[in-house]
């Protein structure tokens, strides 16, 4: 058998296309049959462009000019699955013929992995995105239940140690005549009402330095301080307070349900902690929150009450009056003051 023949042989056998081109003319001088097959249309004398739809022969031949090679892709429809074909046209001498040998390969295989890996690459993203977005969601819902310094123990190492802290100044307020406000209003509307006040009294806290702990229906909760130790703490709550009766009366000239808080400011040592396991919550609790509570109950419509002992260590710009006495749990009992700027109250 002759080089030729057992050349042509080995042609027909590989898994490949493969056909000789005439470089003159581009025609098709012969193809193996996996190039039949795939191309069963094609016939020998056709042009390039006769098999390959779309191919630009002035290309093919400047890319075997500058290049010495071309290399190219096309697509077809073979019973109802698109084929994806790799060329590579390289030039060749047949005796003092110049043509060139086309081999094709079918990366149909390949394509359909890359675009597989494409799809799971766009869905790893995306879902790295949901993940991302969600725990900042999380993250941001945290912030609102605790300060930044207790979620960072709580992320660091998922436990938070109960921590006493010493000279905690404590807001507790609520709304005189809340019971009558939710009989006689919608529910949506008293929900919507408390969110956007508390919203304010967000605002005007972080202005002050003071961390909201919770909220229990009307009843408001802030304390500066805590969790980082702070000679400005009393003044904090009181500047607070006193922001959070002229928002409240700024409120009340232009929309139809009047708020009135009642206010009571305590100073001295709260324990903070996360409470619970499945539903759990940063709370605080101890003496100042205890006192602040009893004199919020013992306050009046927008009056704002602290122990007379306090009075003194609130500066030029506060003025406090005399508002009796108040028992604190275990039957003490303490005289306190109303507050306010000391432009519109005598001084204490």
């Amino acid at each position: 058998m002759s080089i030729e023949a057992i050349n042509e042989q080995l042609l027909r056998a590989i898994g490949v296309g493969v056909s000789l081109v005439d470089l003159s003319d581009l025609r098709f001088r012969f193809f193996n049959d996996t190039f039949q097959e795939w191309f069963g249309e094609a016939e020998l004398g056709q042009q390039l462009s006769d098999v390959f739809v779309g191919i630009d022969q002035d290309e093919v031949r400047r890319a075997l000019e500058s290049e010495g090679r071309y290399v190219g892709e096309t697509s077809f429809r073979v019973r109802r699955r698109t084929m994806t074909i790799a060329m590579t046209l390289n030039p060749a001498l047949d005796g003092n013929e110049r043509v060139a040998v086309l081999v094709c390969q079918n990366i149909s295989r390949i394509k359909e992995l890359e675009s597989m890996i494409d799809s799971y690459s766009m869905m790893v993203e995306r879902n790295t995105r949901e993940i991302k977005r969600e725990k900042e969601q999380v993250e941001k819902l945290l912030l609102n239940m605790m300060p930044r310094s207790v979620y960072d123990e709580y992320k660091t190492f998922g436990v938070v140690t109960p921590r006493l802290y010493e000279n905690v100044a404590v807001i507790c307020l609520d709304f005189a005549g809340f019971s009558d406000t939710v009989r006689n209003q919608d529910a949506s509307v008293v929900v919507s009402e408390l969110n956007d006040i508390y919203t304010a009294f967000d605002r005007i806290g972080d202005q002050f330095g003071c961390e909201r702990i919770k909220t229990v229906g009307d009843t408001y909760i802030t304390v500066a301080g805590m969790p980082d130790p702070s000679e400005r703490a009393l003044q904090s709550v009181v500047d607070a307070a006193i922001r959070f009766q002229r928002y409240l009366e700024q409120r009340n000239r232009s929309h139809p349900i009047g708020w009135q808080c009642r206010v009571g400011i305590a100073v001295g040592p709260v324990i903070g902690s996360v409470v619970g396991v499945q539903k759990y919550i940063y709370d605080v609790f101890g003496p100042a929150v205890i006192e602040a509570s009893a004199l919020r109950q013992a306050a009046g419509p927008m009056q704002i009450v602290a122990p007379a002992e306090l009075a003194e260590l609130m500066g030029d710009g506060i003025a406090s009056s005399p508002a009796g006495t108040v028992k604190i749990a275990g039957g003490e009992s303490s005289e306190v003051v109303a507050i306010a700027p000391a432009a519109e109250g005598g001084q204490g």
